[in-house]
């Protein structure tokens, strides 16, 4: 199979997510059959049918859905290239590229960064971080799509070179009604009679309180799915349940927000979070300088 080209790809992200050809060309300012023919080479390229018409426009076959998936992967990766080509040009010197957990970003890590730029001889590194659950970051971290992870020390990270990091407590947030309010602390037992405001199946948070609703033998009844730890506290502000989150995102916060915070007496609730990394000789300086820092704050802190 001939190289893939990335203009073509692009198109054909484009005709897939507008499902209109027509309407692609006018995005990237060509002509429908210029677009057309370009499709037309990617299949011969791909030796598959990638689209297929419908009343409501092209839709991508089973071999497209796979194409497209790919697609995106190798256009990011090539945007990735060019903004770390035009920051170089720039003058930054160092760049490193961090996958982080959603709740290492809302407590404790973007502080982190933020006092390591402000060092003087790191004022020419630049950090970019991307949040992902952490299935999708240590898969990221084993791909080659970034060189450093943060994440939950829990998680699948065999094979990967670990570093310790911070640490929090899982808590439960209660609107002060609420009967589990009453307590100053509570098992995770406890709760599971109560609705709950819950984030989605791939977030650490959620795979461990389904770990250990299956080790009790109850279910957690999830009234509401949300994506961030913001969204629980104003879903638990309007009664519709109880959440569990970490302490150190909800008490900052409680007293604006209305709710009580009780940490969970369970001690799986007491979390680690880990750097982790392929292997410390093949990092960059600016890579190698960041961990060496994190490690520092985080022995610090404890």
């Amino acid at each position: 199979m001939r190289d893939l080209d990335l203009t073509s790809l692009r198109l054909f992200v484009s005709v897939c997510e507008s499902r209109n050809i027509a309407r692609a060309g006018e995005q990237h300012h060509i002509v429908a059959s210029a677009i057309s023919k370009r499709l037309a080479q990617l299949e011969a390229v791909v030796g598959n049918t990638l689209l297929e018409r419908r009343r409501r426009g092209v839709m991508p076959t089973a071999a497209g859905e796979i194409l497209l998936e790919h697609a995106r992967a190798m256009l990011a990766g090539a945007d990735r290239v060019a903004r770390d080509m035009a920051a170089y040009g720039k003058g930054i010197k160092g760049q490193v590229r961090v996958l982080a957990s959603v709740s290492s970003i809302a407590e404790f890590l973007p502080d982190d960064i933020a006092d390591f730029l402000q060092v003087p001889a790191h004022r020419d590194i630049r950090i970019d971080i991307e949040e992902a659950v952490s299935r999708d970051l240590v898969r990221g971290i084993r791909e080659g799509i970034a060189p450093l992870g943060i994440c939950w020390d829990a998680a699948d990270l065999e094979g990967l070179q670990t570093r310790s990091y911070r640490r929090d407590q899982l808590a439960i947030i209660a609107h002060p009604s609420h009967p589990i309010a009453r307590l100053k602390r509570c098992s995770f037992e406890q709760t599971l009679p109560f609705d709950h405001v819950g984030l989605p199946a791939p977030t650490a948070v959620h795979t461990m309180l389904a770990r250990a609703a299956a080790i009790i033998g109850s279910p957690v009844n999830y009234r509401a799915v949300v994506s961030t730890f913001d969204a629980s506290i104003r879903c638990v502000r309007a009664g519709l349940g109880i959440a569990v989150v970490p302490r150190e995102v909800a008490e900052p916060v409680a007293a604006s927000f209305g709710v009580k915070v009780l940490p969970l007496t369970d001690k799986w609730a007491q979390r680690r979070f880990a750097i982790c990394f392929h292997d410390e000789k093949k990092l960059s300086p600016a890579a190698r300088m960041l961990v060496a820092h994190l490690e520092a704050v985080a022995a610090g802190a404890r």
